[in-house]
């Protein structure tokens, strides 16, 4: 992040724009907005800017700015349109300390003004630190047609009653409070009775809310996919959103992670195989323990919680300890792993079920049904098997398995620092040396294009 956004006071201070023609009018159009006094410096000013200045919504000075003209501006606007006097402003302006912006010059600006959407007093920024305005203007339009134009009437009505809301419980009461008022009951009087009856439907609230019990902590025990945040769900995002406590595995990815409230509590539970681990009965206390303060906590697991997640262990702990608890189920690592290499967990004429299979169990390397497995045509995916990869191949190849059966060794899938290898039974034990993060075996499938390549030359071969 180059440059770190703000929101800079600015009611009643001044702000400085030098140059009269487009590109100032452009800026103006948006300062207008805003409560600082504003000083226009052109010797030839565009005849709308004469007009605001006629109607005293800013100061026109027909002449040049000079660097006294700049001291104490909060910010300066360098939009001569002339790459010299520009230059020679923003040195001024350094002089005295003001902070300026050369119009569409990012390297040698002080700040930048971001695309803005504006729901007085709720204002949206919105940045690319000059990367791609193109796809600021695209966000900008995105959330200007998804937000009501309601909106800021409901956020000033709402600020002249927090002090009463204050008298709400902090965290997560209030909350319930601005969510009812934002969400619910404030639009739905609004659009029925008018902005007039928000003050007595809004006392109301508060107070209905004051009557309330503490809300009953509860548990969402929610997916968070293989790891590329787009691939979670809807429901998930909110449910993450609202959480009070998150209670994580290791492999959940950061960027899902960021979707969480800033004031939520976070914590890393972490579990690896054959490794240090956070130990079961010590996350199933930690679930009871922030549940029963009255949180909302979501145990977040990678994947989907119901694939070899521990998920009966956890919910038998919380039915233990009579904690209400919800599933959120998300998309396991194989679901995303054949997905990337473009292939289908089934075929017609190949095989009619999959097998999704663990790699160790608690006593162990885990051993399965290898004598079905190893008939052609089989499929599998394996999870947590870089350990267990050259039993696997034993067991298999022990069993009749061809040593050229396909298997696809996909790494972190869905995500871009992750990668995808293509081998052979006989060759797995060595594939899977030097894979750091966590893995899928795709057993019997290999990458869609190169099993088409497979598929020809053995066409080839028959015709011989």
């Amino acid at each position: 992040m180059k440059h770190f956004p703000i929101f800079m006071a600015v009611q009643g201070k001044r702000i400085v724009v030098a140059g009269g023609g487009e590109a100032a009018v452009a800026k103006l159009r948006l300062l207008l907005k805003t409560e600082a006094v504003i000083e226009v410096y052109a010797g030839d000013a565009d005849d709308l800017i004469r007009t605001w200045a006629g109607e005293g919504r800013l100061r026109l000075v027909p002449r040049d700015a000079v660097a006294d003209d700049l001291r104490d501006a909060v910010l300066v606007y360098a939009a001569y349109e002339d790459a010299v006097r520009d230059a020679d402003l923003a040195a001024a302006g350094a002089s005295v300390g003001a902070l300026v912006n050369i119009v569409d010059n990012l390297d040698d600006s002080a700040f930048i003004t971001p695309a803005i959407v504006d729901r007085d007093p709720v204002t949206i920024a919105i940045g690319t630190e000059g990367a791609a305005p193109v796809l600021a203007r695209a966000i900008k339009a995105d959330l200007e047609e998804r937000l009501p134009t309601a909106l800021g009437t409901l956020a000033r009505v709402g600020k002249l009653f927090r002090p009463l809301a204050e008298r709400l419980r902090p965290g997560r009461a209030r909350r319930d409070f601005w969510s009812d008022y934002y969400f619910e009951k404030g639009p739905e009087v609004l659009a029925r009775h008018g902005v007039d009856a928000l003050d007595g439907a809004l006392a109301d609230l508060v107070f209905d809310h004051m009557a309330r019990e503490g809300r009953t902590g509860h548990v969402h025990l929610v997916g968070a996919g293989p790891g590329d945040p787009d691939l979670l769900t809807l429901k998930a995002r909110k449910t993450l959103h609202e959480a009070d406590v998150v209670i994580h595995d290791q492999l959940v990815s950061p960027e899902v992670l960021e979707l969480a409230r800033r004031e939520a509590i976070i914590i890393e539970t972490g579990k690896k195989g054959f490794g240090p681990s956070f130990k079961q009965e010590d996350i199933n206390a930690l679930m009871v323990e922030h549940a029963k303060t009255g949180a909302q906590v979501v145990r977040l697991k990678a994947g989907d919680p119901g694939v070899f997640g521990r998920l009966d262990e956890e919910l038998d702990a919380l039915n233990d300890a009579d904690i209400s608890w919800s599933i959120v189920p998300g998309i396991t690592a194989a679901t995303a792993a054949v997905a990337q290499i473009g292939q289908s967990f089934t075929k017609r004429g190949r095989n009619s079920a999959v097998r999704l299979m663990t790699g160790h169990d608690v006593n162990g390397f885990a051993e399965q049904d290898w004598r079905s497995l190893a008939a052609p045509g089989e499929v599998a995916a394996i999870y947590m098997g870089k350990r267990s990869a050259r039993f696997f191949q034993g067991r298999l190849l022990m069993h009749g398995a061809a040593p050229l059966t396909p298997v696809t060794i996909v790494e972190k899938a869905s995500r871009t620092d992750g990668q995808t290898i293509e081998t052979t039974l006989a060759e797995l034990p060595s594939a899977v040396d030097g894979i750091e993060g966590a893995a899928v075996i795709l057993y019997g499938l290999a990458p869609r294009e190169a099993a088409k390549v497979a598929q020809n030359l053995n066409t080839k071969e028959q015709a011989k």
